[in-house]
């Protein structure tokens, strides 16, 4: 039976996760986490006061969720190491249980047909590594590369699909820019070192990987595209120095090799370039990625500053643009976010003309919605706003993919609702849901109806 839109053979239809969110960080033999850190401090920063303790138990219940995953018609999923469960403090000894846990979950995604895609580092920084610096210690980076060595050791004969990082740029927004996430440091020129030495750790974990492994590795960024007001220069002005901050600043080096020289000569001129060693320039441009995953949620809309910056105030992106609000924009009235379909083509659409066309995927895209309760009918969330952002998007997909975008898969966020960092449960986004009472995982109705879309490669309008 053919469908309106019919995706490619070998299409990856799944979802992601990250360990942090769903693990349970209480859950077995681990080391403390910034996350742990920050939650003991400071818990009122988190929703209704919910840490990372026990999140969705996927420690426990790994079983049943991959069958569900089976169910549903994944043939891929996201899951991401915690590196303060690997190995504890960030250095030393390798903590066996884990290492029996993630072999477990590995070979029961493969008993199940299920292709693992292995994430190492997903915000959690270990706090021994945050206390020594963090990304902005290079001897951090030596850990972060003996850690990556240990897994790619351990599972690589059975992951053949391996990420570096997922959306590096969060931790650096969030905990070096605008204190959402721990350190809750804000300062500009910290920020920017921190992005770099990410940078130059994806970079060594990539040569390591093609050294001694045979499968492909890549990493995972969220591209929001960065949208001007209107054609006037000063706008389209503001629109690319934005996406040169919060998507180039990844994207170029991660797959070009190199960094935008108008990046560079920008924060030259403020006093705001990294330190950097001779040999990086060289390891980023013989280190680029096999893949990369996409993480696309919302678009970023743009106009020039209608103030100038206070010379006084510290350096920030935002010195350069302002934030616009689009009329009649379409909107997740649930969580505040525009719903812009066509920025996935978007993306697709500059990495084809841009970046070699460079095999990529959707990694993540999502819709959170705050008390699904009220949408339970008969036993099951009727979550139909949520196929309709799904479909939405597809569409725009599959307009890439027959425009000869090297697009390969699309994954949700998330198999099923998990913990959410500072929000904890406040907006649930999966197929399943989850009462935290009790555990238990139910299907919500696009749980079936993503079910038929992987079984058809495809669907109807």
């Amino acid at each position: 039976m053919s469908v309106d839109y019919q995706f490619p053979e070998g299409f990856w239809w799944g979802s992601a996760a990250s360990a942090t969110q769903m693990e349970g960080s209480k859950n077995g033999v681990s080391g403390e986490t910034i996350w742990d850190h920050w939650f003991q401090t400071e818990p009122n920063r988190f929703f209704e006061g919910v840490g990372p303790d026990q999140t969705s138990d996927f420690y426990s219940r790994y079983k049943e969720d991959i069958k569900n995953m089976k169910t549903i018609g994944h043939n891929s999923f996201r899951l991401s190491l915690s590196w303060a469960r690997l190995i504890p403090g960030g250095e030393g000894d390798v903590n066996l249980e884990a290492v029996d846990f993630y072999s477990k979950v590995i070979d029961e995604l493969l008993a199940n047909d299920v292709e693992p895609f292995v994430n190492l580092f997903h915000f959690d920084m270990p706090i021994e590594m945050q206390e020594k610096g963090g990304w902005e210690s290079r001897e951090v980076i030596d850990a972060y590369v003996t850690y990556a060595k240990v897994a790619f050791d351990l599972f690589g004969d059975r992951v053949k699909k391996w990420f570096t990082f997922n959306e590096p740029i969060v931790p650096v927004e969030g905990g070096y820019l605008y204190d959402f996430h721990y350190p809750n440091v804000v300062d500009a020129k910290r920020a920017i070192q921190v992005a770099y030495h990410t940078m130059i750790a994806h970079a060594k974990v990539v040569k390591l990987y093609h050294a001694e492994q045979d499968g492909k590795i890549g990493i995972v960024l969220n591209l929001t595209p960065s949208y001007p007001r209107s054609q006037n220069p000063a706008d389209l002005k503001a629109a690319h120095i934005c996406d040169l901050f919060f998507n180039r600043s990844f994207l170029d080096p991660a797959v070009k090799g190199e960094y935008p020289v108008d990046l560079i000569a920008l924060l030259e001129e403020h006093g705001q370039l990294p330190e950097t060693q001779p040999e990086d320039n060289q390891l980023l441009q013989s280190n680029i990625v096999d893949l990369l995953g996409v993480n696309y949620y919302q678009p970023r809309r743009v106009k020039a500053k209608d103030h100038m910056p206070n010379p006084d105030s510290p350096f920030m992106p935002d010195w350069f643009f302002d934030n616009y609000e689009m009329p009649g924009r379409k909107m997740n009235v649930y969580r505040g976010w525009e719903i812009y379909e066509q920025g996935i083509y978007d993306i697709m659409v500059n990495l084809r003309d841009h970046y070699g066309n460079i095999e990529s995927f959707i990694s993540e895209n999502g819709m959170g919605v705050q008390d699904e309760g009220r949408f339970l009918k008969d036993g099951r969330i009727e979550d139909d706003y949520r196929i309709d952002f799904i479909k939405g998007h597809l569409k725009w997909l599959h307009k890439a993919t027959s425009e000869g975008c090297n697009v390969k898969g699309y994954h949700l966020w998330t198999f099923m609702d998990n913990w959410s960092w500072m929000n904890a449960y406040k907006n649930r986004y999966g197929f399943y849901s989850v009462d935290l009472a009790t555990g238990e995982r139910t299907a919500k109705k696009s749980a079936s109806w993503f079910a038929e879309v992987s079984k058809q490669n495809g669907f109807n309008s």
